[in-house]
């Protein structure tokens, strides 16, 4: 894939996301594709992608739920973009409050679609704008270092000696 189809892809992704479509969402991926969301967790193959965005995403953000992608770049079946999302919060505890996020977006395509998708976002931004209790805050904050620590990814890059390279170099 290139570039200019990857922005394509993107902009069917997006517009999907934001009307709460979840087929037309869980469409842009592969039949066995895996969402690695921050706050809901992993969501694996197109029915369960399509569950979090309609029933998950949508449930807590609201019909104003906004997800837009800047500055797309692909090289073959990887590709990155950086977003903005802005939602005004439906979860009870939080009801009213206005958020806005960005962050980066990494996909892994195959076929023209989405096999893999992560995004490194600060979710502490927006528990701060949600007005979430500071020790509240630190607990989250304290379980995605957890699970940070415990990737495969991370393991790896801990495992290897200073000045030495994985693949990505």
């Amino acid at each position: 894939m290139n570039t200019a189809e990857f922005t394509e892809l993107l902009a069917r992704f997006s517009a999907a996301a934001e009307a709460g479509d979840g087929d037309a969402f869980a469409a842009c991926f592969t039949e066995d594709a895996v969402y690695h969301d921050y706050v809901y967790g992993d969501h694996t193959g197109r029915a369960d992608i399509s569950h979090m965005m309609s029933d998950l995403f949508h449930r807590d953000a609201g019909d104003d739920y906004r997800w837009e992608m800047f500055d797309p770049v692909c090289n073959g079946d990887l590709a990155y973009a950086w977003s903005l999302s802005s939602f005004t919060s439906t979860v009870p505890e939080f009801a009213g409050r206005r958020v806005v996020i960005d962050g980066m977006s990494r996909f892994e395509l195959r076929g023209g679609l989405i096999a893999d998708y992560r995004e490194s976002v600060n979710g502490g931004v927006a528990m701060a704008q949600l007005g979430v209790q500071p020790e509240r805050l630190a607990k989250v904050c304290a379980k995605w270092a957890k699970m940070l620590i415990a990737t495969p990814e991370t393991q790896d890059f801990l495992a290897r000696e200073k000045g030495s390279r994985g693949n990505g170099s």
